[in-house]
């Protein structure tokens, strides 16, 4: 059976080196830069992932109003339809609101802590907490009301205690305090006897049961359904770029450190991704320098290539043996394209040591398949432009 040696003598492939030379070396370019593109997109996926507290693997951050100049004399406070809208955001898991009290209330510990102030008092559904004690429970009728207290709340006390002649407490102990909660009316106030069951670190705030604030407000604030400040998201990846561009994009405020990684990745996600298109460019350039390049060597061996097929060769036969010509090539510039994102892997790898133990050593999977794309679109490709000049002859 005849072969590409067979026909080669009559195919002029000797000229325009330098063309098919720098064809090779644009293809490579592109290649190792569009793979070592992905390989640092899926690296820096795993490499800015923020140790933060989650519950059942969720992050748990808080939304409020952007407060600027232009608006801070308006009400920046959060409707029903802001907490649908955000429901809706990418990324967004749940949503609830953050709701607080519509009327005055005061704290004070007796006669073990002689201190007393004016208070704010939150509430919130049970699922967006992170800890939760068996004694945060509170029906109607009930005079004493749990509390869970801020640990930096409970951490600021300490600071200040001491230049006041107050004594410090510890978690422990303070659960142990008799606190009087007075809650101020038109009418006058009503007392409630309070005591903290536990601390959050995931809301800096004062929380009570849902259920009473709800109640409470009705009674003493006559306002059971007010706008809220805060809304709780629960999401997967409080670094998610689609959501931060969201919260961006609504003028929505969240707490820049927890979200700082998330805005890192949106940068380095960007820039990423500006090179990738110019990879592509850079390959899509050299695939279009081949096919001048056939088009060039099937027009000065037309003569013989016609001979060739007045012989009795057929052109579909022909174009697949003289494209198999190629195909060594293609897979030569694609394995040293996956050997240099390799190396430039490792680089990164160990020049970031507090992140190398979530980075494996191989480059990922993702990236062997897309050079295995790469591979087959240049030889799909060839094959087709080749066959298309030979139906010409």
């Amino acid at each position: 059976m005849a072969s590409y040696k067979d026909i080669a003598p009559f195919i002029d492939t000797g000229r325009n080196r330098g063309s098919r030379i720098f064809g090779y070396t644009g293809l490579g370019i592109g290649t190792l830069l569009l793979l070592s593109c992905l390989q640092f997109y899926l690296d820096i996926n795993q490499l800015i992932k923020e140790k933060s507290l989650r519950k059942d693997g969720f992050d748990f951050i808080s939304v409020t109003r952007e407060i600027t100049n232009e608006n801070m004399g308006k009400d920046n406070r959060l409707t029903l339809a802001n907490l649908q809208e955000i429901k809706s955001a990418p990324g967004v898991e749940d949503a609830a609101p953050l709701i607080s009290n519509q009327f005055r209330a005061k704290v004070s510990a007796g006669n073990v802590i002689p201190f007393s102030t004016d208070i704010f008092l939150e509430a919130i559904n049970n699922n967006f907490l992170d800890t939760l004690p068996p004694g945060f429970i509170w029906q109607e009728g009930q005079n004493n009301i749990p509390i869970i207290l801020s640990s930096e709340f409970l951490e600021m006390y300490n600071i200040f205690a001491p230049t006041q002649g107050l004594p410090q407490i510890s978690g422990e102990s303070a659960a142990s305090l008799n606190v009087q909660l007075e809650c101020f009316t038109i009418t006058g106030v009503e007392g409630f006897r309070a005591h903290i069951v536990g601390l959050s670190d995931r809301i800096n705030s004062v929380l009570v049961p849902e259920n009473f604030l709800i109640w409470a407000n009705k009674k003493f604030g006559q306002s059971e359904n007010a706008p809220f400040s805060r809304i709780y998201i629960k999401t997967r990846d409080a670094n998610n770029p689609n959501l931060l561009q969201f919260l961006d994009k609504k003028d929505y405020h969240v707490n820049k450190e927890r979200t700082r990684f998330g805005r890192i990745k949106q940068v380095l996600q960007g820039i990423i991704a500006g090179l990738g298109l110019f990879a592509i460019l850079v390959i899509a350039l050299a695939i279009l320098l081949f096919a001048f390049y056939l088009q060039l060597l099937i027009s000065r061996s037309r003569d013989n290539l016609r001979l060739i097929v007045t012989l009795g060769y057929e052109p579909g036969w022909l174009g697949k043996q003289v494209s198999k010509r190629w195909v060594p090539a293609y897979g030569i510039i694609v394995l040293i394209a996956l050997s240099g994102a390799q190396i430039l892997h490792s680089i990164f790898r160990t020049s970031v040591h507090s992140g190398m133990d979530r980075m494996s050593f191989p480059i990922s999977i993702y990236t062997f398949a897309l050079g295995l794309i790469i591979f087959c679109v240049c030889a799909v490709i060839n094959s087709y432009l080749l066959r298309k000049e030979l139906r010409r002859l």
